[in-house]
C-alpha cells in the first residue's frame, strides 16, 4: 500500500501565508470552515476507520481485496505512479554531469600516401552550473507530479473498493427482489386459484378472474426483469473485480449490520485525509516550481565541457592511460531576442499556477459537499426506513385481513388484489432502502478519505 506524505503545508494554506515560490494559493484562505459539520452525525455504538472495516462480511471483504489485486483500472493508475517514479529520477540526472565516450575507426589511401588506419577514442564531460536554480525547480515540480500520483493512486483505491462494496450491494438487493418477485407470483396465483374456484361456482365474476390473472401475469413479467438485473449486478461485481463478467457469483442474501459507524471529525481533518486533495495541492506546488522554472529561463546558462582522448594507428596506443589531447570549456548562454516566447512561458506558466489553486479550492469545496450529503442522508434514511418497516407491518396484518374478508365472501376480489399489491410493492421499497442505507453508509467513508 502507498504511504502518502502528510500535507505539511496545511496551516499555510488555511492562513494564507505566502508559499516560497511565485505562487500564493489565496483561494485556500477564502475558505472558512465551521467548528463542525452542518448535517447531524448519525450515532451507533461501533466506529470505524477504514471502508474495509465497515461491515463484517467475509463473502464482501473477500470480494473488494480481489478487485484491489485484479482491477485494471487500479493497475492503470499503479503504472502512472511508478511511471512519475521514473520521471523525478530522469528530472533529477540533469543536476550532475554527464560522461559520454565515443570511438571511431577510419582508413584512408591517396596517391601521396600509403594506406592509412586511423583509431580514436574520446570521453565527453557535460555539467550545466544551476545558478538561478532552474533545474532544482524542475526537480521540485517532478517530485510533486510524483506525489500527486501517488495520492490519484491511493484515491483510485478507495474508489474502487467503495464501487465493489455498493456493487455488492445492489447485488444482494437485486437477489431479495428475485425471492420477493417470486414469493409474490407464488401469491397471486394462489388468489387467480381462489377467484377461479368462486368462478366456477358462480360467486365470482368473470372479470374479477380476468383482474387476477393480469395481476398474476404482470408479477411473472416482472420477475424476469427482476432475474435480469440479479444478472447484470453480478457481472459488474465480476469486472470490477478483474475476472470475466458472468454472472455466477451469489451471496448470502444476507444485509451486513449497520452497526458500525464512521468518525466524521472535524472539517479542518478532511483536508489531510482526502488523497484527491493532497493531489490538488501537489499539483499546485508543481505547478508553483514550473513557474520558477519559467523564470529562470530568462536568464543566461552557465555549462562546463571537456573531452579527452587520443588516436593512433594502432589498437594497442588506445588503451594507455593518458590522453593526447584534452579540452575544458566554460560557456555562457544567454537569450537575446527569442519574440517573446519566454515570457509569454512565464505568463502562461503563472497562470497554470492559478488553474491549479482553483482546482484545489474546487476540489475542497466538492468533498465538503460529499461530505455533508452523506452524513444528512444518513439521518433521513434511517427515518425512512422506519416508516418504510412500519407501512410494511400495516400493509401485512390489512392483506390478512382483508383475504380472510374475501374467503368468507364479505369483500371483492378487487380488494385483495390492492392489499396484495401494497405488501409487495412497500416490501420491495424497503429492500430497496436498506441498500440506499449501505452505500450511504459506504459513500460517507469514502467522503472522510477512510482508506481501506
Amino acid at each position: 500500500m502507498i504511504r502518502l506524505s502528510p500535507l505539511v503545508a496545511f496551516p499555510m494554506l488555511l492562513g494564507g501565508c505566502s508559499s516560497p515560490g511565485p505562487l500564493a494559493p489565496g483561494a485556500a484562505a477564502s475558505l472558512e470552515l465551521p467548528a463542525r459539520y452542518d448535517a447531524t452525525p448519525y450515532p451507533t455504538p461501533q466506529v470505524t476507520d477504514s471502508l474495509l472495516g465497515l461491515f463484517s462480511d467475509s463473502g464482501l471483504n473477500a470480494v473488494v481485496r480481489r478487485a484491489l489485486a485484479n482491477n485494471p483500472d487500479l493497475r492503470v493508475s499503479l503504472a502512472r505512479f511508478e511511471e512519475a517514479g521514473f520521471n523525478t529520477r530522469r528530472t533529477s540526472a540533469a543536476f550532475f554531469p554527464s560522461l559520454s565516450g565515443s570511438a571511431s575507426t577510419s582508413r584512408s589511401d591517396s596517391p601521396a600516401q600509403p594506406v592509412t588506419d586511423t583509431l580514436s577514442a574520446a570521453l565527453d564531460a557535460r555539467w550545466e552550473l544551476d545558478v538561478w536554480g532552474r533545474i532544482r525547480a524542475g526537480m521540485a515540480a517532478a517530485a510533486a507530479d510524483q506525489g500527486a500520483a501517488a495520492a490519484d493512486y491511493e484515491s483510485a483505491r478507495q474508489s474502487i473498493a467503495a464501487q465493489t462494496m455498493q456493487a455488492w450491494f445492489e447485488l444482494v438487493a437485486a437477489e431479495k427482489l428475485v425471492d420477493l418477485g417470486r414469493r409474490q407470483l407464488e401469491s397471486f396465483e394462489s388468489t387467480q386459484r381462489l377467484v377461479a374456484r368462486r368462478f366456477e361456482l358462480g360467486t365470482s365474476r368473470l372479470g374479477e378472474l380476468e383482474l387476477a390473472r393480469a395481476d398474476t401475469e404482470n408479477v411473472r413479467a416482472n420477475l424476469q426483469q427482476s432475474l435480469d438485473d440479479r444478472d447484470r449486478a453480478a457481472r459488474l461485481v465480476r469486472v470490477l473485480s478483474g475476472a470475466y463478467p458472468d454472472a455466477s457469483i451469489t451471496t448470502s442474501r444476507q444485509w451486513p449490520s449497520l452497526d458500525r459507524s464512521v468518525p466524521s471529525g472535524l472539517p479542518s481533518d478532511l483536508l489531510r485525509m482526502r488523497p484527491d486533495i493532497d493531489a490538488a495541492y501537489q499539483r499546485i506546488r508543481a505547478a508553483d516550481a514550473r513557474v520558477k522554472v519559467a523564470h529562470a529561463d530568462l536568464f543566461p546558462s552557465f555549462g562546463l565541457t571537456a573531452n579527452g582522448g587520443r588516436s593512433s594507428n594502432k589498437l594497442s596506443d588506445l588503451a594507455r592511460s593518458s590522453f593526447d589531447a584534452w579540452s575544458l570549456v566554460a560557456g555562457l548562454s544567454a537569450p537575446l531576442f527569442d519574440a517573446g516566447q519566454r515570457r509569454a512561458e512565464l505568463g502562461a506558466s503563472g497562470k497554470r499556477a492559478e488553474q491549479a489553486s482553483q482546482a484545489w479550492r474546487a476540489t475542497v469545496l466538492e468533498a465538503f459537499r460529499e461530505v455533508e450529503d452523506a452524513l444528512g442522508s444518513e439521518s433521513y434514511l434511517r427515518s425512512q426506513e422506519r416508516a418504510r418497516l412500519a407501512a410494511l407491518a400495516a400493509a401485512r396484518n390489512a392483506e390478512s385481513r382483508t383475504r380472510r374478508d374475501f374467503e368468507a365472501g364479505v369483500t371483492e376480489v378487487l380488494s385483495l388484489l390492492v392489499a396484495q399489491r401494497l405488501v409487495f410493492n412497500t416490501e420491495e421499497g424497503a429492500i430497496r432502502l436498506h441498500k440506499t442505507r449501505l452505500q450511504n453508509r459506504v459513500r460517507l467513508a469514502l467522503a472522510l478519505g477512510k482508506g481501506v
